[in-house]
Formats: structure tokens, C-alpha cells, sequence
């Protein structure tokens, strides 16, 4: 058995509560399923299978069993471990109330950009392979990194901090 870490788009405890959504693991055999959080990342073990296959099965069994899907995407808590290690943010001067975010991606980006691309504070700072790097400082007109990283990659993505990326390695 090996160790997965999902990371679902869009859920909140408003649109599913994370019993459920454990429970909707299970149904499609998944063991020592735990959620994160509160923002649809769950932990769990299954036989070694493609990442594509195992988001298949999850948002199948979603389908199922809560009858939604939220788009999923799946990595390995080894790789997880690995890109903490490398920590790609020391390479940049960040101000100290920079918050880090981590976009994943189902399949590396086939354009290349000029980095980093910067709108109002938000800045995309790296690109490794389906994972992309950002960091932004709060401020009053709300997530504007989203704003960034959507128009830059489109929606088929999910985006994470730096610090729900650590728990869920761990998990």
C-alpha cells in the first residue's frame, strides 16, 4: 500500500462536511483515509496505481456517493515530501508576511512563460513540472493571486499554502 494525498477544487464545509467525504474514501476502498482540514484534502492508502486512475476512481465514487464531483487531483505524500524538501521559495526575497501558495496541476504546462509574472502584489515566482510556485502578500481587495493564477493556467488546477501542503504530507 502507498500513501496518496487528494487535493479536491472547490470544497468547503459549506458544500460537503468532511465525515462524508471520508466516508465516500472508504466506500471506494480506501484505507486509513483521514481529511485535512477543512478545504477537501484527504490522506489515504491504496495499491500502487496511476495518479489519473486513482482521480478517476475518487471522483466516480463522488459521483456515487454524494452525487457531486469536485475536480481532484492526486500526489503521492512521497512527492509531497520531496517538493518540501526542495522548498523553492528560499530562492526568492520574500517580505516576512508573504504567504506561500502551491498550485497543482493534473499534467505539466506545455507553454513556456517568462517568470516571474507579477499583478498587485501576487507574484508566480516558479514552475516545476505540475506544480507552480506563488507568493503574495494579503491586502484588502481579497485573493488576487487566484485572480492571477487562473487567468495565467485556467481553472483546472487546485491551489494550496505552503503550510496545508506540510500537514497533508503528514497526514
Amino acid at each position: 500500500m502507498h500513501r496518496y494525498v487528494a487535493f479536491l477544487r472547490g470544497v468547503s464545509p459549506m458544500n460537503v462536511k468532511m465525515p462524508e467525504l471520508k466516508r465516500c474514501f472508504e466506500a471506494a476502498g480506501f484505507v486509513d483515509v483521514k481529511t485535512v482540514l477543512s478545504s477537501g484534502n484527504v490522506a489515504f492508502n491504496a495499491r500502487a496505481v496511476s495518479e489519473a486512475g486513482l482521480e478517476q476512481k475518487i471522483e466516480a465514487a463522488m459521483t456515487k456517493r454524494l452525487d457531486r464531483t469536485f475536480y481532484t487531483i492526486v500526489r503521492p505524500a512521497d512527492v509531497l515530501h520531496q517538493l518540501l524538501d526542495l522548498d523553492p521559495y528560499t530562492a526568492y526575497r520574500l517580505p516576512a508576511n508573504a504567504k506561500r501558495v502551491v498550485t497543482f496541476l493534473r499534467e505539466p504546462l506545455t507553454a513556456t512563460l517568462s517568470l516571474p509574472i507579477e499583478v498587485d502584489g501576487a507574484r508566480i515566482l516558479a514552475i516545476n513540472g505540475r506544480e507552480i510556485f506563488t507568493a503574495y502578500v494579503p491586502n484588502p481587495r481579497g485573493p488576487v493571486f487566484m485572480t492571477l493564477i487562473e487567468k495565467t493556467f485556467g481553472t483546472n488546477l487546485t491551489t494550496r499554502t505552503w503550510e496545508t501542503v506540510k500537514k497533508c504530507a503528514t497526514a
